[in-house]
């Protein structure tokens, strides 16, 4: 069976994360863990078109939900308004696949300065990505100012497939942005590793001024290349699509899931500086070469799943609402193909993975409300709650 035929019309997109080499659809099945409770799925919305992203701007209560064509819908009070909070399809290259607009994240002081920032692709001469600044209209909350665009950042990308696309405010107020290598398979040039590359890699920038020279922002002085050795924006390296990650607040530890290439899906935690082995590496596994591969200053995931299992990892939240006492401060993320699972780390820095509920939808991301309760996102056009019956 192919990926292809995993997935439902209309939802290519999500070979993104997958092909070439996506793996089989194995079956963890919906018995969760004894003692966890039964879980399931209740709709907040549906009628949305391709969703990839659920985001919410801080101490507000509205879901700005990111479409992949190139639109952003507000869901306020539990309903879906009408009409579009930003539509930019002139400017995207959405494709039923890997392009479009992946990424949305509002700035830490949005509701003074109503700036928030979007990551997209784009043909122009050739595939780019884009982060870039938009502000809300002062006299309406509800929609974006679609001429108040500042590029921050353009990224060449050589193939089609493969571009991250989340953006997150981190707690120290500064922009991450997750990029992919660059597409194809294998990593083909090697970006990952490539310190002169943006592929690959974890990003972090300051996205008030003062601005670094010739740039339109500026570089956090304590990043690991902000004096030599490689481009002044990594973070981190050695990543292959890192699609969605996020904060855990307190210990303000960054989980990533970076979605693997033929075997292998992997969580990993975030180090400043550090590298997570692409294409070296897929997992804990050698990838390139496929056998003795120098595993030495490689950063190693918290946890992987193979493909039996799934197929693309979709990254979420640690959990800190109070509805699902079994869930506290476990890590909650997903697959693809409609699978939710949690990591329970005890004792510390040693994580076990349970199942929870198996959807049979096709997951692409999750959304947090600000009790900290979680809701996972349906490429197919649904936001649903994860609740107990």
């Amino acid at each position: 069976m192919s990926c292809k035929n995993l997935l439902p019309v209309g939802s290519l997109l999500l070979l993104v994360l997958l092909l070439p080499g996506c793996g089989g659809g194995g079956s963890l099945g919906s018995t969760p863990p004894p003692g966890s409770g039964a879980l399931t799925l209740t709709t907040l919305v549906s009628g949305l078109s391709n969703p990839v992203g659920m985001e919410r701007p801080p101490g507000d209560n509205r879901f700005f939900v990111v479409e992949q064509r190139g639109t952003i819908r507000i869901i306020e009070n539990g309903a879906l308004r009408s009409g579009n909070f930003l539509d930019i399809q002139s400017l995207t290259n959405f494709d039923g696949q890997e392009q479009g607009l992946l990424g949305l994240a509002f700035h830490p002081s949005y509701s003074t300065n109503h700036k928030f920032y979007v990551n997209y692709t784009m043909d122009n001469g050739g595939k780019q990505t884009i982060i870039a600044e938009y502000q809300t209209l002062t006299s309406d909350p509800n929609t974006a100012d679609p001429n108040s665009e500042r590029v921050l950042l353009v990224v060449n990308q050589p193939f089609a497939n493969h571009k991250g696309g989340q953006l997150v405010f981190g707690p120290d107020g500064f922009l991450y942005i997750g990029l992919g290598d660059g597409g194809s398979g294998g990593d083909p040039l090697n970006n990952a590793q490539n310190l002169s590359s943006f592929l690959g890699k974890m990003l972090r920038i300051d996205v008030d001024p003062p601005f670094a020279s010739g740039k339109q922002y500026a570089i956090p002085a304590d990043n690991p290349f902000a004096s030599s050795g490689g481009l002044p924006e990594i973070f981190a390296y050695g990543l292959r699509n890192p699609w969605r990650f996020s904060f855990e607040p307190v210990t303000n530890r960054m989980f990533v899931a970076d979605v693997g290439q033929e075997s292998w899906e992997e969580i990993d935690l975030l180090q400043k500086g550090g590298n997570f082995g692409w294409r070296m590496m897929e997992g804990t596994h050698c990838y390139n070469p496929s056998s003795g591969c120098d595993t030495s200053n490689k950063v190693l995931p918290i946890a992987e799943y193979p493909h039996t299992d799934g197929i693309a990892v979709i990254g979420g939240y640690v959990y800190k609402g109070s509805a699902i006492s079994s869930l506290a401060n476990k890590y909650i993320f997903a697959d693809l193909t409609g699978k939710i699972w949690s990591l329970t780390e005890a004792p510390a820095n040693t994580w076990t993975r349970g199942d929870l509920l198996s959807t049979n939808r096709t997951l692409t991301s999750f959304g947090q409300d600000a009790a900290g309760e979680l809701y996972v996102v349906d490429y197919n056009g649904n936001i649903l709650k994860l609740v107990l019956p």
